[in-house]
């Protein structure tokens, strides 16, 4: 409703001053932020932030425009629902997030939808867009000091205020909940798994941490070269053994809670086998991770971070985001510092305080059989956390499980590896592992 006239122009005049100028608007929903975008030559700044204040202060919303909308949205729903993996993702946020804000999809609901009325958008627009909450940012050739001069000159309609006490919106803290839920359809050929335990917050330095975490673990696709020849464990396994279509791994963060975990799509057959495997990366990282991976994951991280800045709209973009979440811009030195600061003691410590003994949470889509609970999830990850620790430490290590700790990558910094007899030892009192899982935690830990 935002691009369909403003109280000064119609519909029609405002696609048309837009049109004028060459530009290109746009804007985005997430979870806790809306954006709105233009990209325009950069002596057209000053008109461009006009427009930006006018549909901002003063958007329509006519009758007429929402019942057409109103039916665009609606298809957009069916289109979004054929997208398996962003269905997954709204599962795990309606499960991981149950009972808060965050568990609402992006989009809404086809009831919400169809009721939804001009009063409604109102007071949304009324109490949510209000200058303490917006960011202005912009990128490219233009003066800072002419940024500020336009935004003094047409943002000053945005109110500072209020009009009833206890009109401030409530934001509680969106609470975690370890827990499951699987949509089953055996008529889809491949299944959508997506495990997450409770993350940090935007602003939590842990995040550099597990993104590190993340990095080491890497990302796989069947159309990747290289084969089993990856640099990701994982992917040389999924690749060598054919465990999945396509994995990645993910931290979103929000203000003050974050999924950590793992996406992937595989056959559902292979669906327990590639859990295994991700459970037993997960566990390696808490115990055995290495300095020479750290540092091959740290260099990448850069390297994504940089080209994640590519073109003036991600760079007005991370500006805006930035003031939000952190309520400043934090330049790439020190992102750079913080990153170089990440070793392989770090690593293991963050993700020993992020899994061990957690519960996830899981949503699978397209799931006939094959897929452990979070119950079970949570046991296996059990043996690991301090108080087995403690028992473990009492038993000497051993040679053969000494080398199964230390000498990984050629790099032969102690890792304790007093851990890694238990774990074995639990993992085979659950039932007789499968020769391919024997075969699976011994490259994990060779």
């Amino acid at each position: 409703m935002a691009f369909k006239g403003t109280k000064k122009r119609p519909g029609s005049a405002f696609e048309k001053e837009v049109e004028s100028l060459g530009a290109h608007l746009n804007g985005y929903t997430s979870r806790e932020q809306t954006a709105f975008y233009i990209k325009a030559f950069s002596k057209d700044m000053p008109k461009v932030v006009e427009l930006l204040s006018d549909l901002v202060q003063n958007c329509a919303l006519e009758d007429s425009q929402i019942e057409k909308e109103r039916g665009i949205i609606l298809q957009e729903l069916k289109e979004t629902d054929s997208n398996l993996t962003d269905v997954t993702f709204d599962y795990l946020h309606a499960t991981a997030y149950q009972g808060t804000a965050l568990a609402h999809t992006v989009e809404g609901t086809t009831e919400n939808i169809k009721k939804l009325t001009r009063a409604d958008l109102a007071s949304y627009v009324d109490i949510h867009f209000k200058a303490p909450r917006m960011v202005l940012a912009a990128a490219g050739g233009i003066s800072h000091r002419e940024l500020v001069d336009a935004a003094k000159q047409h943002f000053t309609g945005a109110s500072f205020e209020y009009k009833a006490k206890g009109s401030v919106p409530d934001l509680p803290r969106c609470r975690f909940t370890g827990s499951e839920i699987r949509a089953r359809d055996d008529a889809l050929p491949l299944a959508h798994i997506a495990l997450a335990v409770e993350g940090p917050g935007w602003a939590d330095p842990d995040n550099v941490v597990l993104n590190v975490a993340n990095a080491i673990i890497g990302r796989y696709d069947r159309t990747f070269g290289g084969g089993k020849n990856q640099s990701s464990r994982l992917a040389a396994l999924a690749a060598e053994h054919k465990l999945c279509h396509s994995f990645e791994p993910f931290n979103t963060s929000y203000s003050d809670t974050g999924l950590f975990g793992f996406h992937f799509v595989s056959d559902p057959l292979s669906i327990d086998d590639m859990m295994f495997c991700a459970q037993g990366e997960w566990m390696r990282l808490c115990t055995s991770a290495t300095e020479s991976e750290v540092t091959r994951a740290k260099n990448y991280l850069r390297n994504a971070m940089v080209a994640q800045l590519d073109g003036t709209t991600r760079v007005c973009e991370n500006i805006g985001s930035h003031l939000l979440h952190y309520g400043r811009r934090i330049p790439l030195e020190e992102w750079d510092a913080r990153i170089s600061a990440v070793d392989a003691k770090m690593v293991r410590d963050v993700c020993s305080k992020y899994i061990y003994d957690k519960c996830p949470a899981i949503a699978a889509v397209a799931v006939s059989s094959g897929l452990q609970s979070g119950t079970a999830w949570k046991r296996e990850t059990v043996p690991l956390s301090s108080s087995w620790i403690t028992t473990a430490s009492a038993a000497p290590c051993t040679g053969s499980v000494s080398k199964m700790c230390c000498l990984q990558d050629g790099d032969s910094e102690a890792v304790d590896c007093h851990r890694f007899p238990l774990a074995l030892n639990v993992l085979g009192t659950m039932g007789k592992l499968s020769p391919f899982k024997a075969a699976v935690f011994s490259v994990l830990n060779v």
